[in-house]
């Protein structure tokens, strides 16, 4: 469970997050979104303790990731698969490099069982045969599945997946979704996206979270969010609808 408690951060006298009051159970499949620097990405930041809070609390399956020492937010970590928006693969590895990775700096060396996994992943994403291709000559779509099977070849709890349709064409976008959807079925992971893609939170999410001025302005179900007569909710909806 991820408990989000009166949460407060600025930079440079900038209020970013103002109080946000947040529980996401285990199992749930929430999407967060909002303007551009309303704070998604600094409150994902602060769930995995790369961030600390000014005021506030960020608890995570019992650890407060704000006052934890270092050995017990890396703990934290381990159990969270976290997908790019960029995939953020390195281009100087091969496929099987760039899954394995993880495993890897946490001091995993059987090749069997480093290529074994590999297999497993890149099979639940929907690709075979690639572990020794260099990210270079994927498309784009393929590179975000390579990444996709990275964060899921130490066996996450969570799930956080930031734009992860970003610069991808509709056809490609409506796959990433569907994998996305099929893998929280069949992982039973807690999944958290940040997204301005409507289709992908329609689609995905059971609940969504709409920051606005650093506080959660909405929270329930995408339906109710899109029926919503809330001028400021419209408001966020309509740009969206311009934009697409």
């Amino acid at each position: 469970m991820i408990e989000i408690r009166n949460l407060y951060k600025s930079f440079d006298g900038n209020d970013v997050l103002r109080g946000i009051d947040l529980t996401i159970a285990d199992g749930e499949t929430v999407a967060i979104i909002g303007q551009s620097g309303c704070g998604k990405s600094v409150l994902l930041k602060h769930i995995i303790g790369l961030l600390r809070p000014d005021r506030g609390a960020v608890v995570v399956d019992g650890i407060n990731m704000a006052e934890a020492k270092e050995k017990d937010i890396y703990r934290v970590r381990r159990n969270i698969g976290f997908l790019f928006q960029g995939s953020a693969l390195f281009d100087s590895m091969t496929v099987l490099e760039n899954v394995t990775l993880g495993l890897r700096e946490n001091g995993e060396r059987d090749k069997e069982k480093l290529a074994r996994i590999t297999l497993e992943k890149l099979a639940l994403v929907g690709l075979r045969g690639i572990e020794k291709v260099m990210p270079a000559d994927l498309s784009g779509g393929m590179r975000k599945r390579v990444a996709l099977a990275r964060s899921l070849a130490t066996e996450p709890r969570y799930m956080f997946y930031d734009e992860p349709t970003t610069g991808l064409d509709p056809v490609t976008s409506d796959q990433i979704d569907a994998l996305i959807e099929d893998l929280t079925a069949k992982l039973h992971v807690t999944s958290i996206i940040v997204t301005h893609d409507m289709f992908t939170v329609e689609r995905i999410a059971k609940r969504v979270v709409f920051l606005h001025q650093g506080k959660v302005y909405f929270d329930g179900r995408p339906e109710d969010l899109t029926r919503s007569n809330d001028p400021i909710n419209r408001q966020f909806l309509e740009r969206y609808r311009l934009l697409a």
